[in-house]
This record gives structure tokens, C-alpha cells and sequence, in this order.
């Protein structure tokens, strides 16, 4: 059996943009887009955290405009896969986890504070 058909890193995420996205220059000279979605817990416990805050980058020319153009508290859905970053600092290499999105779009809100699919 192959390698393809065994592994699979599918995300999807729907949750509300905790502040604006910001535009990064890496090392390489290569551009990406970072944003965080809070994201509700299926099941939070009785006590303790009920969101996760969830790191997203793009580096899709097209979703970079749009995600520049979200606000704070928009509910955004994104799709996309779960990666490790690394790079060098200087006490060492540093890495983070972030969901490495290929698309994404605002979700309209319906007026009784739900979400609905936008068009």
C-alpha cells in the first residue's frame, strides 16, 4: 500500500478571527499571511478552556487578500493541513504548529448570532 493512500492531513476549521491577519517576510524572502481563529472545543469540561486559539498561515496570493481584508471577531472557515515550521534563531532552532491553509472564506453571520454559509 502506498504512502498516499495510508497518510492524510485534512483540516478544516470554522471560528472567529481573534485579530487582524499580519503580512510576514521570511528569512527566505518568501511572504505569508498568519492569523489565529478561536475555535470552540466540541466538548469543553465543566472547567477550564472552552476555546483553542489555532495559528493559520497562507501562502496563496489570493487568500492572502482576503485574509487582509477580515476583521477581528469575523467568522472565517478555512481548509487546509497541519504543519511543523522550523527555523534557525540564536539560541537555537525554534518550530511552531500551524494549519497551513489553501482556502478560506468569510462565513455570513445569521441575525440571531449564528453562523450561515455565505454565498
Amino acid at each position: 500500500m502506498s504512502v498516499a493512500v495510508i497518510d492524510r492531513n485534512d483540516v478544516v476549521l470554522r471560528g472567529r478571527l481573534s485579530a487582524p491577519a499580519e503580512l510576514r517576510e521570511l528569512p527566505s524572502g518568501d511572504t505569508l499571511v498568519t492569523f489565529r481563529l478561536v475555535v470552540r472545543r466540541p466538548e469543553p469540561r465543566a472547567r477550564g478552556r472552552t476555546v483553542d486559539v489555532l495559528s493559520c498561515i497562507t501562502y496563496d496570493r489570493a487568500l492572502k487578500r482576503r485574509a487582509a481584508a477580515w476583521q477581528p471577531g469575523d467568522v472565517v472557515e478555512v481548509e487546509g493541513a497541519l504543519q511543523r515550521r522550523f527555523w534557525r534563531t540564536s539560541s537555537g532552532t525554534a518550530s511552531v504548529c500551524e494549519v497551513n491553509c489553501r482556502r478560506g472564506r468569510k462565513v455570513a453571520r445569521s441575525p440571531a448570532g449564528g453562523s450561515v454559509e455565505s454565498a
